[in-house]
């Protein structure tokens, strides 16, 4: 059976990803550019979500995963966090009804016991609300590391194999996967700021994507620069470990 951790080359002739990941990053240097707060920047951020959002929509794309917060970013200054959560806060009251109007479905990934019981009450109000939306799939990452997806999938195999529902050697990548906090596999994974790492987002997911550098800063990353992106991976080849020739037969079939 084929794992739905492992993508397959599409033979339908469409260049498009299906699934688009983005680690936005940059807020804090936009900012500090212009002399403002790096608050100020966050919140600059917040419209360039909206442009890549509504962009991501009009091109029909499946699934796109915005890395809001990360794991590792409580470690920032107490009043950048707070006003991060406040930001977190507002937009989950704010902005679901209008994506609920564009049919998009809105998920939130990564460990929400960090959070408010305030955001973890309208982070599930605003899933139930857009649940059945048949659009976009919006994943926001939040309190999130790709180890510790990984860690919790194991665990939670563990626990199985301890109760006696699975036997140890039915654990495979397809089992792994199917318990990550989210199962699609990413095709295109954006970073801005021209930062060239991954930063613990989506280790899995990311196994076969493939990964465009933006030197824009987050809130300069608009509608035509997500445009940009789509254009460069619609000009690569992807191969899956086979060779030309094998993906040109498989595309001609």
């Amino acid at each position: 059976m084929t794992s739905p951790q492992s993508p397959q080359p599409r033979a339908d002739g469409d260049r498009l990803p299906h699934h688009v990941a983005i680690i936005m990053d940059g807020n804090n240097r936009w900012a500090k550019a212009r002399g403002m707060s790096g608050v100020r920047g966050h919140h600059a951020g917040v419209e360039s979500v909206r442009a890549v959002i509504r962009r991501a929509a009009e091109r029909g794309i499946e699934t796109l995963t915005l890395f809001a917060f990360s794991s590792e970013n409580w470690k920032r200054p107490a009043v950048e966090v707070n006003a991060l959560m406040e930001l977190f806060l507002i937009a989950l009251k704010r902005e679901v009804k209008k994506l609920h109007q564009h049919d998009i479905r809105l998920s939130v990934i990564g460990d929400r016991s960090g959070f408010s019981s305030s955001i973890q009450k309208h982070i599930e109000q605003a899933e139930a609300l857009t649940g059945d939306n048949r659009g976009l799939h919006l994943v926001i990452a939040a309190n999130y590391g790709g180890q510790w997806d990984i860690a919790q999938a194991a665990r939670r195999l563990g626990e199985r194999v301890a109760a006696g529902e699975l036997a140890p050697e039915a654990i495979d990548e397809a089992a792994i996967g199917a318990e990550l906090s989210l199962t699609a596999p990413v095709d295109l994974c954006i970073r801005t700021s021209d930062e060239k790492r991954i930063s613990n987002f989506l280790l899995w997911q990311l196994a076969y994507a493939e990964l465009y550098f933006s030197p824009l800063l987050w809130p300069d990353f608009d509608g035509d620069a997500f445009d940009a992106a789509l254009a460069d991976f619609a000009g690569r080849k992807r191969r899956f470990g086979m060779t030309d020739d094998q993906v040109e037969a498989q595309q001609g079939a």
